[in-house]
């Protein structure tokens, strides 16, 4: 079986990520194939985008949201991810359970005695009027009812856990900040959910095996878990695994594939490209080693924004009075420092309006 090496692996997922080259497609098309963007701090799709399509224009995105073609809602892992509205009401079904489970693993012992189908019918009686709410407002209208749980395990269980629910607009528009306010799905999207689909074969898990190796893969089982948070989905794996090529890593772990994927000669270029907090190009995998070193894995779930270099995480960035500001996590060669530059001075551009193109490289670390 073939080895793949961490550089194979990091020119694939570059590549299915949409970061080895800038893609020409539609933000619709780029959120549908990325499986969604990793979206619980409202303005980080827009970099995460920014950096993977060629012309991206943020308000193409805001009207999409605007326009129920793309919501924001809790769903892979139990986080907040901005998803095509198609996607969601094809996938919640099947993370039901698992975002119950989720939220009973921070909440257990305050939601102890709490029926879930009855707070859950609740919840649906006080958001049946279609005006949106905040999670505290729908706690408050149930918790006379389970007063001794807290409106916030309430809350979270009602719009994480038990209903599907997607955060409405002006939350996550292009440099717009607001609260949060929830709707049902059905009431926002005008159609409900798909309901589960019943036997052993589990096509919606197989649909997103497929889909998560478009984007993620090669995979291991372990890092499609770590991706959707659902358990390895074993019976999808196997009804595909005739369908599926299987490599090997370095360490020996078995990793599925699409056949007709793209997997670039390792030696490929790499182009400096800034990721947003928390991309999934990170964090969509159980081993993150093709593009992250063990030394800074810590800033993947810190939410720290992150500079790649020939591919992998070199430095961190911010932003300071519309200048970009780098500290890179290794030396810098000249010509990393002018490559990290040249990218940093486009991403102020975008992120200013055209205002500044000023970015400051902190000295070399190592």
């Amino acid at each position: 079986m073939t080895v793949l090496d961490a550089r194979a692996l990091n020119r694939a997922t570059l590549a299915r990520q949409l970061l080895l080259d800038r893609a020409d497609l539609p933000v619709l098309d780029a959120v549908a194939h990325l499986c969604g963007l990793q979206a619980q701090e409202p303005q980080e799709p827009f970099i995460g985008l920014w950096s993977r399509l060629r012309a991206f224009e943020p308000t193409a995105l805001s009207e999409l949201l605007t326009g129920r073609r793309v919501v924001r809602t809790h769903l892979m892992r139990r986080t907040v991810h901005l998803v095509t509205a198609d996607d969601l009401v094809a996938w919640r079904a099947r993370h039901d359970a698992m975002l119950r489970q989720r939220v009973l693993g921070t909440y257990r012992r305050e939601l102890e005695g709490v029926d879930l189908g009855e707070l859950a019918a609740a919840g649906r009686e006080v958001m049946a009027d279609g005006e949106p709410r905040s999670m505290g407002d729908l706690a408050r209208a149930v918790a006379d009812r389970w007063p001794a749980a807290g409106h916030r395990p309430l809350g979270e269980m009602l719009v994480a856990g038990l209903l599907p629910m997607v955060q409405l607009p002006p939350r996550g528009l292009w440099r717009t900040t607001a609260g949060v306010r929830y709707a049902l799905v059905s009431s926002w999207l005008g159609r409900e959910i798909d309901p589960p689909v019943p036997g052993d074969s589990d096509p919606v898990g197989q649909t997103l095996v497929r889909r998560y190796l478009a984007a993620f893969g090669p995979a291991a089982s372990a890092d499609l878990r770590a991706w959707c948070g659902l358990a390895g989905l074993p019976a999808a794996v196997s009804a595909l695994r005739e369908e599926l090529v299987a490599f090997r890593d370095e360490r020996g772990r078995e990793l599925l594939d699409l056949p007709d994927a793209p997997r670039p000669d390792p030696d490929t270029p790499a182009p400096v490209r800034f990721l947003p907090a928390f991309d999934n190009a990170i964090l969509g995998y159980h081993d993150r080693g093709r593009i992250i070193d063990d030394a800074h894995r810590g800033l993947s779930v810190e939410g720290a924004r992150v500079v790649l270099l020939d591919g992998r995480v070199a430095a961190t960035w911010t932003v300071e009075a519309d200048t970009v500001l780098v500290t890179p996590l290794r030396r810098f060669s000249r010509a990393d420092r002018g490559s990290v530059a040249e990218e940093g001075r486009a991403l102020a551009s975008f992120l200013s309006g055209d205002e500044s193109d000023r970015v400051r490289i902190s000295a070399s670390s190592g």
